[in-house]
């Protein structure tokens, strides 16, 4: 099989287009012929040896794909040619997903319903299980609460403004640019700010008639947490999903203990270690909610395998929206 490997840490251009020996399913485990692979940011984190974890070297790195059985456990419920999309541990040369074959646990698969594309299913998971958990199990949303969404033309962003609207929120999104907000209007916000001309916690304010926002959804960090608190409701919610910004901020407990309001952490992976039996549940809710038009990846760009750290060099520099999607 055809596969990106990493032997040395580094950029996306390190990374190697290798024939690789796929050999036999490690036991247990199920092979998937993949149809479409995800970009994630985290995964250049991984390549540069800059992420929590740390896969020993060498390794194929892409954690998230849609494909067609191959071949599966017994017992495992799973069949050959079974649509299905995986998450995978992207450990070792066969379970990373920049490649034209992976392998996954059984229970890391879900089949896809027959009108879901291998595209948008490589680009579901993360981001929409991300969303739901976030502000479902950790902010509680309600409807009618006002929710801020910032980097909303952002992969897990996008995802959240869909959830915001499918719960009865009205949603106010923030983007970089006059274009990425368009596209979070699109997507259904309420509202959309552009943070770079704007204070986007004065207009918070003011769209909210100084209310401020029941939950903030915050996959930024940085200066975009540290605003954040100046627009937060009485007994609103900060979600702290991630730091693309590059810096970490510090929460002042004085304010939070001032103002009444929470700081909760949301890393969605540890839901599937600690607390698997709660993600079939919100698998059905997210799929039903597709099936019903109200949630759809937003997918800026494919490009084929080949091209993968092109790819993964636009994720990581911020010159995409959305998803970026592999196909093989």
């Amino acid at each position: 099989m055809k596969a990106w490997v990493v032997r040395r840490l580094g950029g996306p251009e390190t990374m190697r287009f290798e024939d690789v020996d796929s050999g036999a399913p490690t036991d247990g485990m199920a092979r998937i012929a993949i149809k479409a692979s995800a970009i994630n940011y985290f995964d250049a984190l991984m390549v540069a040896g800059q992420y929590q974890t740390k896969p020993d070297l060498p390794f194929v790195p892409g954690v998230e794909v849609s494909g067609v059985i191959e071949s599966a456990p017994a017992g495992s419920k799973l069949n050959e040619g079974d649509r299905v999309a995986a998450l995978l541990d992207s450990g070792g040369l066969t379970r990373g997903g920049y490649a034209e074959i992976a392998d996954a646990l059984p229970a890391a698969i879900h089949r896809l319903p027959d009108a879901m594309p291998f595209d948008d299913a490589a680009a579901f998971t993360l981001i929409f299980q991300t969303a739901w958990f976030g502000l479902h199990r950790r902010a509680n949303l309600q409807s009618g609460e006002n929710l801020l969404v910032h980097a909303g033309a952002g992969g897990v962003g996008s995802a959240a403004i869909q959830v915001g609207k499918a719960a009865g929120a009205t949603v106010i999104a923030t983007a970089g640019s006059d274009e990425k907000t368009q596209i979070c209007r699109q997507l259904g916000a309420d509202h959309a700010i552009n943070y770079k001309t704007e204070d986007f916690a004065e207009e918070v304010e003011r769209l909210t008639g100084g209310r401020g926002a029941d939950v903030i959804f915050d996959p930024v960090g940085g200066d975009v947490y540290d605003r954040s608190t100046k627009c937060i409701a009485f007994e609103g919610r900060i979600v702290i999903v991630g730091f693309t910004s590059g810096r970490i901020p510090q929460a002042a407990t004085n304010h939070v203990l001032v103002k009444n309001y929470s700081v909760v952490g949301l890393h969605w992976g540890l839901y599937s270690r600690r607390a698997p039996e709660l993600i079939p549940a919100a698998t059905k809710a997210l799929m039903d909610l597709y099936a019903a038009g109200k949630l759809k990846p937003l997918i800026s760009a494919h490009l084929p395998l080949a091209e993968a750290p092109k790819a993964l060099a636009m994720v990581a520099g911020g010159k995409s929206t959305g998803k970026v999607i592999l196909t093989i």
